[in-house]
C-alpha cells in the first residue's frame, strides 16, 4: 500500500511538475531559439496541421522513454511516464479543443475553472511577435485583469 502511495504522488508530482516545465519552455524556447516552429500557431492556420504540432512529438518523448522504463526496466519509472501524459493529454484537450476548437470538448470554456483559462490564453494570442507576450501557463494563470494591464503596459 505505501508503495502504490508513493507512485500515486510520483504520478501527481509529474502531473504538477509539467505546469513548470511547459510554463518554462513555452516562455523560453518556444518564444525564443524554436519561434520558427511555434510562429505558427500565432498565425492563422492553413490545414489540419501546423508546425507547432511538432512540439507535442518532442514533449511526448520523455514520456514514452519513462513508460517504456516502468514496463521493462522498474515500474518505479511508470507514474512518471504516466504524469507526463496525463499533463499533455489535458493539455491537449485545453489547448486544442476548448481554446482553439480543433476538435469538439464535453466543456464549457465560459465557466468554472476554465473560464480564466480561455481567457488568459487568449490574451497571450493578442500578440502575434514573439515579444511582449504574456501568460504562458496552462493550469496556473494569474488573474486576468492583471495579464490586461501587463498586456497594455508592454503594447505601450
Amino acid at each position: 500500500m505505501v508503495a502504490l502511495a508513493a507512485k500515486v504522488v510520483i504520478f501527481l508530482a509529474a502531473f504538477a511538475g509539467m505546469e513548470v516545465f511547459a510554463w518554462a519552455m513555452h516562455r523560453y524556447v518556444m518564444h525564443g531559439a524554436l519561434w520558427c516552429l511555434h510562429r505558427s500557431h500565432h498565425e492563422p492556420r492553413r490545414g489540419v496541421f501546423e508546425l507547432n504540432d511538432l512540439f507535442a512529438v518532442i514533449f511526448a518523448l520523455p514520456a514514452i522513454f519513462f513508460i517504456w522504463l516502468g514496463v521493462n526496466v522498474s515500474s518505479w519509472w511508470l507514474p512518471l511516464g504516466l504524469g507526463i501524459t496525463a499533463y499533455g493529454a489535458a493539455y491537449a484537450v485545453f489547448h486544442d479543443g476548448l481554446v482553439h476548437e480543433r476538435f469538439r470538448v464535453p466543456l464549457n470554456g465560459r465557466r468554472g475553472f476554465w473560464r480564466a483559462r480561455v481567457q488568459a490564453h487568449r490574451i497571450h494570442h493578442a500578440v502575434v511577435t514573439r515579444e511582449c507576450c504574456v501568460s504562458f501557463g496552462f493550469l496556473w494563470v494569474r488573474p486576468i485583469r492583471e495579464l490586461k494591464v501587463k498586456l497594455s503596459a508592454v503594447r505601450s
